[in-house]
C-alpha cells in the first residue's frame, strides 16, 4: 500500500480536490465525500495508466503541502496482480539443465 497526500480547497461552485504527490490527479465534485471518492477513483486510473505504460509510480511525499489547501490527508492506493494467464506452447519453453 502507498499513502499519498490528498487536498481538497473548497470554492463556491463545490470542492476541488487533487493528490498533491501523484501529479495529474485532480477532480472536482459537489461536496466533499463526492471528492474523496472520485479522487480515489482518480488515483486508481492514474496508477493503473502508469503501469500500463511502463512508468513507475511517483513516491510518495509525506512532507509535500499546498498552503490553499482547505483540507489534506492521506489517501491509501492499494494495488492488486490482476489475473493474466499466457498458455506458452511447450515447445516455446526453455529448460536449462541442472
Amino acid at each position: 500500500m502507498l499513502i499519498y497526500k490528498a487536498m481538497y480547497k473548497f470554492l463556491d461552485e463545490g470542492i476541488h480536490a487533487e493528490v498533491l504527490d501523484f501529479p495529474g490527479t485532480i477532480t472536482f465534485a459537489n461536496n466533499l465525500a463526492e471528492a474523496r471518492q472520485l479522487l480515489g477513483s482518480a488515483l486508481v486510473d492514474m496508477a493503473e495508466t502508469n503501469m500500463m505504460q511502463g512508468e513507475p509510480l511517483p513516491q510518495p511525499n509525506p512532507s509535500c503541502t499546498d498552503p490553499e489547501a482547505d483540507l489534506e490527508e492521506p489517501i491509501y492506493l492499494l494495488l492488486t496482480a490482476t489475473p493474466r494467464v499466457q498458455v506458452v506452447p511447450k515447445e516455446n519453453i526453455y529448460y536449462e539443465a541442472a
